[in-house]
């Protein structure tokens, strides 16, 4: 038989605790995309391009598509990224929201590409490959 849930005050304050301290770690990993965007855009075009995960004519140009959108990443609206990142919620457990975009990112859009021939390994893959690059920039 399922606990039935009854927020006392205590349990109230506590969940509100923790889902405002979520929101603050959000808050902050979007503020820092902006002091390392070069850097990291650079970093994660480099490393899908040498685990041979996208094929591309060329590498800047995949940088400057990973660059524009983590600006838009760090500009939008909590609605848009949750939207943009949906299909793919689940792929790992308790996924870097960073990493969880712009693998989202690759998957839908920069495949439409005109520099990109193909994109190659799995889902999950290309999430990973991602994640290394920018847990080496970003707080969780």
């Amino acid at each position: 038989m399922a606990k039935v849930f009854r927020p006392s005050t205590r349990e109230s304050s506590i969940l509100s605790k923790i889902e405002s301290s979520k929101e603050h770690a959000r808050r902050i990993t979007f503020n820092s995309i902006k002091d390392c965007i070069d850097e990291l855009s650079n970093s994660i075009a480099m490393k899908l391009v040498e685990n041979k995960l996208v094929e591309t004519t060329s590498k800047n140009a995949i940088e400057e598509q990973i660059k524009q959108s983590l600006d838009k990443l760090s500009r939008s609206e909590d609605f848009d990224i949750d939207y943009q990142i949906s299909p793919i919620r689940n792929l790992v457990p308790r996924p870097h929201i960073v990493s969880l975009y712009l693998t989202a990112f690759v998957i839908e859009q920069l495949i439409n590409n005109k520099y990109v021939v193909d994109i190659f390994g799995s889902d999950e893959d290309i999430y990973y490959c991602i994640n290394r690059q920018v847990t080496k920039f970003l707080p969780q």
